[in-house]
């Protein structure tokens, strides 16, 4: 049997819980009709819901038509509530859209559509109370044509076939030459249609009175096609909820393969994580029956997983959604008497972990929480949530809109990090981006010049911290950084070095820039008795906001248009006075635009950027084995490194090598290794472990390079390579594993044999085979190598930091790898690192010995 997930999408009183209501009654799945207004309707099943006669969480129910099997999920309607709509997207196969019929298109069902468009969703309109005086289909049709797009086609009855199908065959090309050639349109073509979002079936009547309801599920039967899964097993988080026993309870649908009890499901998240799940539930309203395999399609709850949170994708959908609304507004949580804050603020993120869209933050200094909502509604409903499962009766204060900023210039952020025995420099690029586009990152750095480990730990810092501004401290958004140049020590560049200079480049960016500040808007829809729209007009211009051209219909005018979020969000309370009760003000959030009163937000917010010790733009440079402060307008002076982009007038120089700028501080090489080791002794006492001397060993100036390679290799020396990740470190061993691995590994032990010839130090290769099932691994001895196949479960990397452990004790050893990680763990054994870079370069210096020897022995 086909399997479908339709979801119920509209605007707050369109009637949709009506029209779902109907829906399972019409298809056999309920023997009683409820209804909203009488509390007891199927999918409302929270209290709370049925007292204020509104959808606050999405609901699932299960119901079957001739030839498929539909799972509908309901979700809320009310703008306050979107987040919990928007989730519930990212998991349908079908929308039905239900617009009221005296209402018409609205602004928050702009909205849905832009979402359904966004997520790509076929969509179902079905324009509901078609029979209440002023509706009048024709004219719906010809708005929802205008306002939604030509795709939409009314599929009510089809009694005039012809008409119907020339609809349908005008909305593609192909189909249309098909229908000219004297071809009817079939059900596969029309399903076709609606799957690829060409055509839009729009259904009229009245969920209340079961007007319409029977067309829109033979709709759903014959219109619709089982979305194609994956073999492997996958699956979409869309919802993370608890029972009324507390446990925890993870709604998501399968993309493909099975899932089964008892299975273990892993994500990457938090690290890396692997749980089973100990029960599956089909729910259809408050009631559920478990299954012991959920299949391909299937929308289900599981419970034993404690990681997961909504818009996670799970195995062959691995990878999380990124929400398109956002909280506007924050506000302070005031506790009552004798409540503890920190126990308040644990249940709170648990809150949190259901409803991505609350935000929750702790003041340290004022030991406060502060939550992050969409609005009033939402708020009255949290606090009779918190009341509930807590039983603290809390309070909140007045909101306060949610500022960002964004830059409106290029400029170039350089942070430095050198306190003694650590090192990291990062020059950045922060260009402005797109409206709404976020932050994006880059790297345009060649590998040459800073490692690709180390680039993808500086992208990895700038993706893990929510940055903030320095005109108000507000998150910035709409950025793009690219990371410039780096540089790191061969021996004291450690990861948390690069985070600190990553942190220090952007914030010394950003005091270059042109900062801006930015406002939520409300896209708004007002609709008031023809005689107060000069009032309205007046009110919407004294609001800072703009409208379009009024619109009249039967005897109201209508007015469309933007306002910031902090101007209007009390709006609502004067319309009703003007209007005494006629008016109408719908909102929804169309994103952050420039601040209409920045200043006074400014001047209110007293920021100073410069003093923040939490996100300073100065850096650290070292001079004479100390660290000292240097401030943000001094770096780029003593910066070690040059970008070579000067943003001067706009524009970029010429394309000229960037000239390498010399240490500032005094003395260098191995003479400043002295000092440093001095003054360590001098704090800590001797030094007993032979890091500091590996650290002498490995410093290499380009002066005398070759001299260090010829001397400082010996006999009785251990090199251990980690040998993929060489191959995919190496242009040309990467480009001969992209046809054959077993050929890339072939060649890459050639080169290491010819090298160790020369060299005549103990060379060990080490390939990871902990993948390979039952593999016991091996040693082989292969032209001088050691050449070592981990076993099952066992990396390269852990076979390779054991061994240098062990080795290191009475040997010097070698690491060539350019994992970081594994830098900094073989380091701390008190062996050397080698980067993927140089070990290439001693291949080389290798092959050329031989060739010289070879080109001698000719010429005797």
């Amino acid at each position: 049997m086909k399997r479908i997930v339709v979801g119920i999408l509209a605007h707050v009183d369109a009637g949709k819980t009506t029209l779902a209501e109907a829906m399972l009654y019409q298809a056999g799945a309920l023997r009683r009709l409820g209804r909203v207004d009488h509390r007891d309707a199927f999918l409302d099943t929270a209290a709370l819901e049925r007292e204020r006669g509104i959808t606050i969480f999405s609901k699932q129910a299960v119901f079957e038509l001739a030839g498929t099997s539909v799972t509908l999920l309901d979700t809320p309607g009310h703008v306050d509530f979107s987040a919990e709509m928007e989730r519930t997207l990212q998991v349908l196969d079908y929308a039905v859209l239900v617009i009221s019929g005296t209402d018409g298109v609205q602004a928050h069902t702009h909205t849905l559509w832009r979402l359904l468009a966004r997520h790509q969703i076929p969509a179902v309109v079905f324009v509901n109370k078609m029979d209440l005086a002023g509706t009048e289909r024709t004219g719906l049709l010809a708005e929802l044509k205008k306002q939604l797009g030509e795709g939409c086609v009314d599929f009510n009855g089809n009694a005039a076939r012809q008409a119907f199908e020339e609809s349908l065959a005008v909305c593609d090309e192909t189909l249309l030459e098909r229908y000219l050639d004297g071809q009817a349109v079939q059900d596969k073509d029309i399903a076709a249609l609606i799957r690829t979002r060409k055509v839009f079936p729009c259904y009229f009547g009245s969920a209340l009175h079961l007007q319409g309801v029977e067309d829109l599920l033979d709709g759903l039967d014959r219109y619709t096609d089982m979305p194609a899964g994956d073999a492997a097993f996958g699956a979409r988080v869309f919802k993370v909820a608890r029972d009324e026993q507390g446990n925890r309870l993870t709604y998501l649908k399968l993309t493909g393969g099975t899932l089964r009890v008892r299975e273990a499901v892993s994500g990457s998240e938090d690290g890396g994580w692997q749980e089973k799940v100990s029960q599956l539930r089909i729910y259809s309203g408050a009631k559920y029956r478990t299954v012991e395999t959920a299949e391909c399609g299937m929308v289900c709850a599981a419970t034993g997983l404690t990681h997961t949170m909504p818009g996670m994708g799970l195995g062959s959908a691995a990878g999380a959604l990124s929400p398109a609304l956002e909280p506007v507004l924050t506000y302070r949580m005031r506790l009552p008497d004798g409540c503890d804050p920190h126990a308040m603020l644990q249940n709170m993120r648990l809150l949190e972990e259901e409803d991505p869209q609350l935000r929750v933050s702790w003041n340290e200094a004022s030991a406060e929480i502060h939550l992050q909502l969409m609005g009033e509604v939402q708020l009255e409903i949290l606090a009779r949530l918190i009341e509930e499962r807590f039983g603290a009766a809390v309070q909140f204060d007045t909101g306060r809109i949610v500022y960002k900023e964004t830059i409106a210039s290029p400029a170039v952020g350089i942070g430095h990090f050198e306190p003694l025995r650590h090192y990291a420099e990062v020059h950045l690029l922060l260009e402005p981006g797109e409206r709404s586009s976020g932050l994006v990152f880059a790297s345009a750095c060649p590998t040459d010049v800073l490692d690709l480990n180390w680039q993808r730990l500086i992208l990895t810092h700038l993706g893990e911290k929510t940055h903030i501004g320095v005109l108000t401290g507000a998150p910035v958004t709409d950025m793009k950084i690219t990371l410039l140049t780096g540089r790191a020590h061969v021996k004291h560049t450690e990861g948390g070095d690069f985070r600190e200079a990553t942190y220090r480049a952007v914030r010394q960016g950003l005091m270059q820039a042109d900062s801006m500040l930015l406002e939520p808007y409300y896209a708004f829809r007002l609709e008031v008795p023809e005689g107060c729209v000069g009032r309205a007009m007046s009110d919407i211009q004294r609001l800072d906001g703009s409208f379009e051209i009024p619109e009249s219909k039967d005897g109201r005018a209508v007015l469309t248009g933007k306002a910031p979020v902090s101007t209007l969000r009390d709006y609502w309370t004067e319309v009703a006075a003007y209007t005494r009760g006629e008016g109408r003000l719908s909102c929804e959030l169309s994103g952050y635009e420039p601040c209409h009163n920045a200043a006074e937000v400014i001047a209110a917010a007293a920021y100073d950027a410069a003093h923040d010790v939490e996100n300073t733009p100065d850096s650290v440079f070292c001079s004479h084995g100390a660290g000292h402060v240097v401030k943000w307008d001094e770096v780029p002076a003593q910066a070690h490194l040059d970008s070579g982009l000067r943003l001067d007038g706009g524009k970029e120089q010429p394309d000229t090598p960037p000239a390498r700028q010399t240490r500032s501080r005094a003395g260098s090489g191995l003479e400043e290794d002295a000092e440093l080791r001095a003054l360590f002794e001098r704090t800590y006492g001797p030094i007993k472990d032979r890091g500091f001397e590996a650290f002498q060993q490995s410093r290499r100036k380009s002066a005398t390079l070759e001299q260090l390679y010829v001397t400082r290799i010996r006999a009785e020396d251990y090199l251990l390579v980690d040998g993929y990740n060489i191959i995919f470190s190496w242009d040309e061993l990467h480009d001969i594993a992209a046809g054959d691995i077993n050929a890339a590994r072939e060649a890459l032990l050639n080169l290491l044999s010819d090298y160790q010839s020369v060299r005549k130090c103990h060379l060990i290769v080490v390939f990871d085979a902990y993948k390979v099932k039952g593999g016991v691994g091996s040693v082989e001895k292969l032209h001088g190598l050691d050449v070592v196949y981990t076993k099952e479960a066992e990396t390269a990397d852990m076979y390779i930091e054991q061994a240098s452990y062990d080795l290191s004790r009475k040997h010097r050893v070698r690491v060539a790898t350019s994992d970081g990680m594994e830098q900094m763990i073989i380091l701390g054994h008190g062996a050397e690192r080698m980067s993927a870079t140089e070990l290439k370069w001693e291949v080389q210096q290798a092959s050329e010995h031989i060739q010289s020897v070879l080109r001698e022995l000719k010429n005797r």
